[in-house]
């Protein structure tokens, strides 16, 4: 979609709003992490996640789900989970130096994907399957357990089901001939091809 054909209207619907919030509050959270605000930034983040969850949710519900929706929620999700990769190292060096393994294998679940569908593309994915869905929900529970009650498992469980939602996003790069966006499931993407 080109920025001439991009209208006021298309952009100003609650789902796009939402995802919108992501880049608004980004460079706020990263201030208040490198000030060490650790309550504020975690309510702030709480907020930004809960409007990850929302605007696929208003999206279907609205009937506003569009490709200019699935690309915002798409770059929000990259610029809020690059802005959780430095804020939590700011604020929780111990722990981050504690689960570096873990951390290190769920940005490489983020990243691969994104790199692979640059590669296959030369554009972002916005597959948002149901796997991808289930991982963030599991690794924002986890994050926050293990920030504030320094409880490791539940994030390093998120970490596995993160590296499965990266690989099967993979596989439907490799499987599709031409970019798609919302699908459910490899098992949805190998329908809607056949």
């Amino acid at each position: 979609m080109t920025i001439q054909k991009l209208s006021l209207k298309a952009l100003l619907t609650l789902p796009n709003l939402l995802s919108c919030f992501r880049f608004v509050s980004s460079p706020v959270l990263l201030w208040l992490a490198w000030h060490g605000y650790q309550e504020t930034f975690l309510i702030l983040l709480a907020v930004t996640l809960l409007t990850d969850m929302l605007d696929g949710f208003f999206a279907r519900m609205l009937n506003q789900q569009s490709e200019l929706g699935a690309l915002l929620d798409s770059q929000g999700d990259l610029v809020i989970y690059t802005t959780i990769a430095a804020s939590v190292w700011w604020l929780w060096p111990d722990i981050v130096q504690r689960e570096l393994s873990y951390v290190v294998i769920a940005i490489i679940s983020y990243l691969l994907p994104v790199i692979v569908g640059f590669i296959k593309f030369g554009a972002l994915t916005s597959y948002h399957t149901w796997l991808v869905k289930f991982a963030a929900i599991s690794m924002g529970l986890a994050f926050f357990l293990l920030f504030v009650f320094d409880i490791s498992e539940p994030f390093r469980i998120a970490v596995f089901i993160c590296l499965l939602a990266a690989i099967e996003e993979i596989i439907i790069t490799f499987y599709l001939s031409e970019l798609r966006s919302n699908i459910r499931s490899l098992w949805h993407a190998i329908k809607k091809m056949s």
